[in-house]
């Protein structure tokens, strides 16, 4: 049995995003995995940030992400630029093209987890090599609930790495393709089993506004995505769901089927908020009473 509110520890980018969309365009506005991850996140539990940023980062970010009760201990602020992505979305925006990535301070990031960070229970490793997920597993002492995300890159490029970290760890979450990609399976139940005998003891199989499926040995479970009209920008929105479904997670007294439930459909809930403003803006300024009311909307939506 865990104790409410266990603190939650999360390790990836912060970043400079510029994003085109049919909506808009924003530049150089704040971004990166760990980022949408701990916005979502802090709306449930404490949250503790690691990654890098260069000098050129505006203490106007840092006061942002503090003035949500982020610990930012372990961002550490290096000589060097900050990490740039620049993408454009299709007419529809259920595709993108990446015009441009400078990585900059996070091209050689080596996550340096804090001691008063080391007794983190629930951690979550956003997007990054296997080597340097892996390197974050040394430097906690208490975790009891690891989740990491992945890619096609890390998939194609580092597939035994990726294999040693899924021996690792308790959960995975990818995308539709990438679970094809990984297991060389075509069928996404099938995917999603074949992920289980890896090592992990979760799989989240994201289909964007298709919603998810959710994989273990005990139990699968599928929910549509909330039935958002406004869809502004999609960027973060995985990362959203993430840190709402660990968030959610970290606050509760056990990892039950149902607190798992649960917290797939916070996970949704958060993304559903995400992509209606360009960038972290609608994230940033949304509060637990509204994630509640859309949560309540949710369960009236998949109810028959």
């Amino acid at each position: 049995m865990l104790s409410a509110r266990m603190n939650l520890l999360v390790v990836g980018s912060t970043a400079f995003d510029t994003i085109e969309t049919p909506h808009g365009t924003a530049t150089r506005c704040l971004g990166g995995s760990s980022t949408y991850f701990a916005l979502a996140a802090r709306m449930f539990t404490s949250v503790r940030l690691v990654s890098v940023v260069g000098q050129d980062f505006p203490a106007e970010h840092r006061r942002l992400l503090e003035s949500r009760g982020i610990d930012l201990e372990g961002l550490e602020q290096k000589a060097g630029k900050t990490f740039a992505w620049h993408g454009r979305y299709s007419a529809d925006m259920n595709s993108r093209t990446t015009l441009d990535v400078q990585l900059n301070t996070f091209g050689d990031f080596q996550p340096k987890v804090p001691t008063s960070f080391r007794d983190s229970r629930f951690v979550f490793l956003a997007n990054g090599s296997p080597q340097t997920q892996m390197s974050v597993l040394g430097q906690v002492d208490r975790a009891e609930f690891v989740v990491a995300d992945t890619m096609d890159l890390w998939i194609e490029r580092d597939r035994d790495g990726l294999g040693a970290l899924l021996k690792r760890i308790n959960g995975l979450i990818v995308n539709d393709q990438e679970v094809k990609q990984l297991t060389g399976e075509s069928n996404l139940i099938k995917a999603g089993k074949a992920v289980l005998a890896m090592g992990p003891s979760l799989v989240i199989v994201k289909k964007g506004e298709h919603g998810c499926f959710v994989f273990s040995p005990y139990f699968h479970y599928a929910l549509p995505a909330y039935p958002t009209e406004k869809v502004i920008d999609p960027t973060g929105a995985g990362d959203s769901f993430a840190g709402g479904f660990m968030g959610y997670l970290a606050s509760c007294d056990s990892i039950s089927l149902w607190n798992m439930k649960r917290a797939v459909a916070y996970g949704t809930v958060t993304a559903s908020l995400t992509v209606e403003a360009l960038g972290v803006e609608r994230l940033a300024a949304t509060d637990r009473a509204t994630v509640e009311r859309r949560y309540q909307d949710l369960l009236q939506f998949v109810q028959f």
